[in-house]
């Protein structure tokens, strides 16, 4: 006589930088795996044959409702839900289809700079400069009222800036990388020192797959990150370092990113999320999940990202629309440096 039957899941995006490593796991570990997208991407993650595929626009309800149709799952965690709408329409979808709802959210809504390190579940969340930390604070408060209104069986995960082989952690991607490798110079926010936590997807899926079909996890807030700390000259060098040539850093106020290149969707993290340090605690995480143990250091899975650019050449060059960005910002910066040197001998009388 068994007495194990196999956790069902089902993941809501399956093919991104986080999910593609959850859903390894979670087959890894026995677990039933059924993952719904748009069938993007599917092929290029290179997932396990167990998986079952349901496609379906995640944002069209009814179209999610006809990919679902009757089935049941001990678990669903939604990769996709950006705001309170989207938050409230698969609050209706699940409710009566799981055991389990895991949301996941993110970890650049806390308010920075914090006040008190290290970062906890419950340091306070806002953020003004950021939109999408702001829709996803919205997200969560729908979940806590079905939670505590109807005991919406919601469990909610934070990630900090998580990485994997196909996607370097750096403002701007592998044509940084491009612009490292060729001596071309890194504009970096501030002057480099503030810390910066880098936690691999292979280990986050460690915490989060160990939370699937934890009943004492209902209703419960994690962030889910390493106790890899860098700054950020460290994490540019190191990758210099790695391509065996050395970092070419030019320093930029944070706010210089917001003024120069509104346009791009890294600027406003500078002021609201990648200026400040951010430092996690992992107490929470580890005693729900005590065999989680994040072990993939940056210094050791940025070879693995380089092996991967080597094996993957199409996917792995240079945007130009970044290039023009990251040139404008060392313009900028040298343009700035001038004018303050033309005036430094009139400062000196």
């Amino acid at each position: 006589m068994t007495f194990h039957t196999p956790l069902s899941v089902l993941f809501i995006g399956g093919t991104g930088t986080i999910s593609a490593s959850s859903v390894r796991r979670a087959v890894a570990d026995g677990m039933t795996v059924t993952v719904l997208n748009r069938g993007v991407n599917a092929a290029s993650r290179d997932l396990p044959d167990e998986v079952t595929w349901l496609t379906a626009d995640v944002h069209d309800p009814e179209a999610v409702t006809n990919a679902v149709r009757d089935r049941t799952f001990d678990s669903v965690v939604n990769f996709l839900s950006f705001t309170a709408e989207d938050t409230a329409a698969s609050v209706d979808l699940f409710r009566d289809r799981t055991k389990q709802y895991i949301h996941i959210s993110t970890a650049s809504l806390y308010g920075k700079p914090v006040l008190q390190v290290p970062i906890t579940e419950s340091t306070p969340i806002h953020n003004r400069f950021v939109a999408y930390s702001r829709a996803k604070i919205e997200a969560e408060r729908v979940l806590q009222e079905a939670y505590a209104t109807s005991d919406f069986p919601m469990t909610i995960v934070r990630p900090s800036h998580t990485y994997d082989d196909a996607n370097p952690p750096l403002p701007g991607g592998w044509t940084v990388v491009d612009r490292i490798l060729r001596g071309a110079e890194i504009p970096v926010h501030g002057d480099g020192t503030s810390l910066w936590t880098l936690t691999h997807s292979d280990d986050l899926a460690q915490g989060l797959i160990g939370l699937i079909g934890n009943p004492r996890a209902i209703g419960e807030v994690f962030h889910i990150t390493s106790d890899d700390v860098y700054t950020w000259d460290q994490i540019y060098t190191i990758v210099a370092e790695a391509l065996g040539t050395r970092a070419n850093l030019v320093h930029i106020a944070s706010e210089m990113f917001t003024v120069a290149a509104p346009e791009w969707g890294w600027s406003e993290l500078y002021r609201g999320d990648l200026g400040h340090s951010a430092i996690f605690d992992n107490t929470k995480i580890r005693r729900f999940v005590p065999s989680y143990s994040p072990h993939l250091t940056f210094h050791r899975a940025v070879l693995r990202m380089l092996e991967w650019r080597s094996a993957h050449p199409e996917s792995t060059g240079s945007d130009s629309s970044t290039e023009a960005i990251l040139d404008r910002m060392v313009e900028g910066y040298h343009r700035s440096r001038a004018v303050f040197e033309s005036l430094t001998p009139a400062l000196a009388h």
